[in-house]
C-alpha cells in the first residue's frame, strides 16, 4: 500500500513539474518514456533543445537535497541515449534536466545536471 501512495504521489509530481514547465514555456513531447534501459519522466521542448527531465517529489523540502545522486542521473542519461533520435529530430541540442519539487516550495530546476 504504501508503495502505491508513494507512485500516485510521484505521478502528481510529475503532472505538477510538466504544469510549471509549459508556464516557462517548453512544450511536453511525452510523459513517462520506458526504455529497456530505464524510464525517463518527461520530454520537453524549447527552442531548439530537448531535455530528458529527472521529477522529485519528497513530502519535505528538507529532503530534497539528496533525492537525486550520479547514479539515477546515469540510468536517466542512458535512457535518453537510448531515444533521444525519437525527440530530437531536427538538430535539437539535448540535455538531461531534474526538478526538484515539495509541498511549499517552489520548483527547483537544475538544467543539465547531467556531466558525464
Amino acid at each position: 500500500m504504501k508503495r502505491q501512495r508513494a507512485e500516485q504521489e510521484g505521478r502528481k509530481g510529475e503532472q505538477r513539474a510538466a504544469l510549471w514547465l509549459r508556464a516557462k514555456g517548453w512544450s511536453i513531447l511525452a510523459e513517462r518514456v520506458k526504455t529497456p534501459v530505464g524510464e525517463i519522466d518527461l520530454v520537453a521542448r524549447r527552442r531548439g533543445l530537448v531535455a530528458f527531465v529527472e521529477v522529485k517529489w519528497r513530502k519535505e523540502r528538507s529532503a530534497l537535497d539528496d533525492a537525486i545522486d550520479a547514479r539515477r542521473l546515469a540510468r536517466v542519461a542512458a535512457a535518453a541515449e537510448a531515444v533521444a533520435h525519437d525527440y530530437a529530430t531536427q538538430g535539437e541540442d539535448i540535455r538531461v534536466d531534474v526538478i526538484l519539487l515539495a509541498p511549499g516550495a517552489f520548483p527547483r530546476h537544475i538544467a543539465n545536471a547531467w556531466q558525464p
